[in-house]
């Protein structure tokens, strides 16, 4: 496997697992979902430390897939944190 395609497979797996975490898609392993926003924000760090680290080694598709998977999942994680109040 080439390595652009490694590093989508990573930002893909940080990401579902934020999904799975807001309960927006069924846990893999027990099949059901359920929220837990620690787990969502603890991917989200991950995502951004990635992004962080990488900075200027990406390609633009690795560098614009990386930014709109940030996107959504805050914006998601925040509507999440607001309708947990």
């Amino acid at each position: 496997m080439q390595d652009d395609s490694l590093f989508h497979l990573l930002v893909l797996s940080f990401s579902n697992a934020a999904l799975v975490g807001l309960g927006l898609v069924p846990d893999p392993d027990g099949g059901g979902t359920g929220k837990n926003l620690d787990l969502t924000g603890h991917n989200i760090d991950l995502l951004e430390m990635l992004q962080h680290k990488t900075k200027g080694n990406l390609t633009d598709e690795e560098k614009h897939l990386l930014e709109g998977l940030l996107y959504d999942l805050r914006l998601k994680y925040c509507e999440a944190r607001r309708g947990a109040q």
